[in-house]
């Protein structure tokens, strides 16, 4: 007789978590003493630099470095998904932590639709921001 397979349970171990944290935190700090404007080590985004279009991430450093000065209206200018993705991100991320604590059952972070929806709007941002009329959305 062929006794059944003991169950996989997944156990939650944070390392990854971490590690990303971590990684996030030397970026951020980085872009907080190094302003991107006046320092050159950053990358320069190879879709525009081939095309001359503004892809959906131009000017995210720059608003990332904006963001981190609090001044918003020049992060909106760089690069206003990126900003709005900051705090629907933030919002998304304190919402959870917050049912965590209560002791609710836990969500993912993101729903497969949701990310659909986000590809949606970035491919839409994109195009915009390459349009005369829309040339505000430009950095």
């Amino acid at each position: 007789m062929n006794a059944a397979p003991p169950k996989l349970t997944r156990t939650h171990t944070p390392v990854l978590g971490i590690i990303f944290g971590v990684l996030a935190l030397c970026i951020v700090a980085v872009v907080f003493f190094f302003n991107p404007a006046t320092h050159h080590f950053y990358p320069v985004c190879f879709f525009h630099k081939v095309t001359g279009l503004n892809c959906p991430g131009c000017g995210m450093t720059r608003a990332l470095f904006a963001l981190l000065q609090l001044n918003f209206s020049t992060a909106l200018r760089d690069n206003a998904l990126f900003v709005l993705g900051v705090f629907l991100l933030g919002f998304r991320a304190g919402w959870l932590a917050v049912k965590q604590i209560r002791g609710q059952p836990a969500e993912e972070l993101f729903r497969l639709k949701w990310l659909w929806t986000v590809l949606f709007v970035t491919l839409i941002f994109m195009v915009l921001r390459n349009l005369p009329a829309f040339s505000f959305l430009s950095p």
